[in-house]
């Protein structure tokens, strides 16, 4: 689609750096250079004043990815791209029955009631809970991880959604300050939220949540 619209050897192209190393080499292949802008906090999404802040004249595309079961702030960024005239492209998640999206809501929101010493995602109209996403605060990375294995010792499944952001991978390696996505990066867990989940599984996951005490020190 970039080809096509004619971005190429000296545009830029502005992207998330939180997750889909895809994107990125989307941009890389069809020769334009990839800018990275950091993302809102509680959607994942590309924050549209990050976005503004990144734009120069060589600013041919942004592409916006949709993450987790929450949608960007198209309105915002819509915007952006009628004044700067740039090509905005998107990209979502696999559509769910809306019989499934319902039974992920109402997990949720047993999980939204219940757990403490997590940060429960940010709900808001439309969330399809893709991803039940949260956040373990405290030091980063050490403290998530080894709230992750302590949850999985206790029988849940959970994994982290985004291990490293592209801007630290090589080949995309940059010099720039993306605070939240660095933090989401460190803090995010990913739980289980299917709509197959019993209710007793559910019990499970609050149990082993609320057992940990939200923050666990990593061992040495």
């Amino acid at each position: 689609m970039l080809r096509a619209a004619g971005v190429g050897a000296g545009d830029e192209v502005v992207v998330p750096a939180f997750g889909n190393v895809e994107v990125a080499d989307a941009v890389t292949e069809a020769g334009a250079t990839v800018v990275f802008a950091d993302i809102d906090p509680a959607t994942y999404c590309l924050d549209p004043q990050a976005v503004e802040a990144v734009i120069t004249p060589r600013t041919a595309a942004l592409v916006v990815i949709h993450r987790f079961g929450r949608t960007a702030d198209m309105a915002r960024l819509r915007g952006l791209g009628q004044r700067h005239a740039l090509l905005l492209l998107e990209q979502g998640e696999s559509e769910a029955p809306y019989d499934e999206i319902a039974q992920r809501r109402e997990r949720a929101a047993y999980l939204d009631g219940r757990l403490n010493g997590v940060r429960t995602p940010a709900g808001g109209d439309g969330h399809t809970y893709q991803q039940y996403v949260v956040r373990v605060p405290g030091n980063g990375r050490p403290d998530r991880d080894a709230f992750a294995r302590a949850v999985r010792a206790r029988g849940v499944e959970c994994r982290v959604p985004v291990k490293t952001p592209v801007h630290r991978l090589p080949g995309f390696r940059r010099d720039v300050q993306l605070p939240e996505t660095e933090r989401a990066a460190d803090e995010t867990l990913s739980l289980p939220v299917d709509g197959t989940l019993t209710k007793r599984e559910m019990q499970r996951i609050v149990s082993a949540c609320n057992a940990l005490g939200g923050l666990l020190q990593p061992a040495f």
